[in-house]
């Protein structure tokens, strides 16, 4: 598990954990069955507050990510392709909802905002 959290994003850094090891799962690196360090572990080599890591792994768990078992710890949940693949595009249409609400809040048009995304694509 690689994960770099960033003092100066504006983003919380429970949010900042979730979003890379749901991308590093999404994306195969973390396969079914990976046990995640436990919580008081993690915030320690990552230099965080317990409560910051618990929140990023029950946000996992919610998600559907992770299943955790009392008393041995969190694991990647098991996931057919077809599963992994709703997974990973309702995370991706969440987001790109927010993302469009700020871009129409300037009144860009569709036409607009591709030509915007191509750019740094």
């Amino acid at each position: 598990m690689n994960i770099a959290i960033s003092s100066t994003s504006e983003k919380p850094i429970y949010q900042q954990l979730f979003e890379q090891i749901s991308a590093q799962i999404l994306k195969g690196e973390l396969e079914s069955g990976y046990g995640l360090p436990p919580i008081r572990q993690a915030a320690l080599e990552l230099r965080v507050s317990v409560i910051t890591v618990k929140k990023a792994w029950e946000e996992l768990e919610r998600s559907g990510l992770i299943n955790t078992v009392t008393g041995k710890g969190c694991f990647v949940a098991e996931f057919s392709p077809d599963e992994m693949l709703r997974i990973r595009n309702d995370m991706i249409l969440k987001q790109m909802k927010v993302d469009t609400s700020y871009y129409k809040s300037f009144g860009l048009t569709l036409e607009e905002t591709m030509e915007l995304l191509k750019k740094i694509y």
